[in-house]
């Protein structure tokens, strides 16, 4: 009997198309099996490379072929689709998988621990409740605005007024439209209360976890945050640098190069979203706080705030990639956050704003009071920085700039 050396199996909720090779890549085995019959059928299969798509139950089948001691790895489906031949079918498909597990420059999807997705798990169905909450309080807002009732934005200002509305001293909501509010309110208090009580598992696991409590060190980063990037990556060793970490979550430029023309487009927004969104909300509320800050970050953010296109939006988008790649660090190398250093005559420089050098200067410094810090006083206040930038290589002419409508 030819030995099996490559299987490719394509997943699916109860039929299951496999395709084998040989040493040589000859096909040996094309078998069209039930769920009930994968488990054995693999157990009696020699110790193999196993292929599968990054999908709905992968990872459990993963660790399930694991522990028969075959060699299992997951590959994105998008990276798969190059080695589909002909029409898609659940045969072609398997022999697609079957191909690009062999590939020794493929990039592979790390098998996640039942942890993990219990992790996740907790994450997305908070994620849930808060998506169904926001679409409650709007249904609410715009079902009073029909009577002539406008809550302003925000929950705060919608639970506030909900007792005034119930009262309804000026008669605008009949007895119908009073039950409707009264049921909302009562699922929006519901949940509520279970949105905080998964914030408090969350906070709970996150102190219990020492990774976590690394990260959390860092600033722009939360509980939220730092569990979900564990769930995620686990100590994110597939990833060789921190860059390939940001590249994954999406918060790089995307290039389109052709012979010596570059044009460099906003980020990529690949990866997860739910951990991108958390990274940059995050960096957000940094960033509202960066001129008050007395370290070499908090610099660094004002110029990018005052100084860019883009202003806050881009900063908070810097920041998260920034943060992505110390995250990345502290995973892999087990190490501690060590904060920003104070910069001396920071405070100085960060407590007001930072405007261009060609920026018509303020009335008050025309009169003869003092000029606000220019990109010079920066680069003397923060001096390792200024060095870095200024032995940067210049932009190319050829290279084009469309986020935000830079230079061309």
């Amino acid at each position: 009997m030819v030995q099996v050396r490559t299987v490719g199996i394509d997943l699916a909720k109860n039929v299951f198309q496999l395709h084998g090779v040989d040493r040589n890549g000859r096909t040996v085995l094309r078998k069209r099996l039930t769920r009930e019959k994968l488990s054995a059928f693999m157990a009696n299969l020699p110790r193999c490379l196993v292929g599968m798509e990054a999908c709905g139950s992968a990872h459990y089948w993963a660790r399930e072929f694991g522990k028969l001691g075959h060699e299992v790895k997951l590959i994105n489906p998008k990276f798969v689709k190059a080695y589909v031949k002909s029409d898609k079918s659940d045969q072609n498909d398997a022999e697609g998988i079957c191909e690009a597990v062999t590939r020794p420059s493929m990039r592979f999807v790390p098998v996640k621990t039942p942890e993990q997705q219990d992790l996740l798990a907790l994450h997305r169905v908070r994620a849930q409740l808060v998506k169904t909450r926001t679409a409650l309080a709007n249904q609410m807002r715009g079902l009073l605005a029909e009577r002539g009732i406008v809550v302003g934005k925000g929950l705060a200002r919608l639970r506030a007024a909900l007792p005034l509305i119930m009262e309804d001293q000026q008669g605008l909501l009949g007895g119908l439209m009073r039950e409707l509010v009264a049921e909302i309110s009562e699922r929006l208090r519901l949940h509520e209360e279970r949105i905080k009580r998964y914030d408090g598992e969350i906070a709970r696991r996150c102190a219990q976890d020492e990774r976590c409590q690394r990260l959390v060190a860092v600033e722009g980063i939360g509980p939220l945050a730092a569990t979900a990037m564990v769930a995620a990556v686990g100590d994110a060793r597939q990833f060789n640098t921190g860059r390939e970490l940001a590249a994954w979550l999406g918060i790089v430029p995307r290039q389109r190069q052709s012979g010596n023309r570059e044009v460099r487009l906003g980020i990529s927004k690949r990866g997860d979203r739910y951990l991108r969104t958390l990274l940059i909300h995050g960096a957000r509320a940094v960033v509202n706080v960066a001129e008050r800050r007395g370290d070499a970050r908090g610099v660094w953010l004002s110029r990018i705030k005052h100084k860019q296109r883009g202003g806050a939006n881009l900063a908070a988008v810097a920041l998260a990639n920034k943060n992505a790649r110390v995250l990345w660090a502290l995973l892999t190398r087990k190490e501690r956050y060590r904060p920003a250093t104070l910069v001396a005559g920071a405070q100085v420089a960060t407590s007001v704003r930072l405007q261009p050098d060609n920026a018509v200067a303020p009335r008050a410094a025309r009169k003869g009071a003092p000029a606000q810090p220019s990109r010079h006083a920066l680069a003397r206040l923060c001096p390792a920085q200024s060095e870095s930038a200024n032995t940067a290589p210049a932009p190319s002419s050829k290279v084009r700039n469309r986020r935000g409508g830079g230079k061309r």
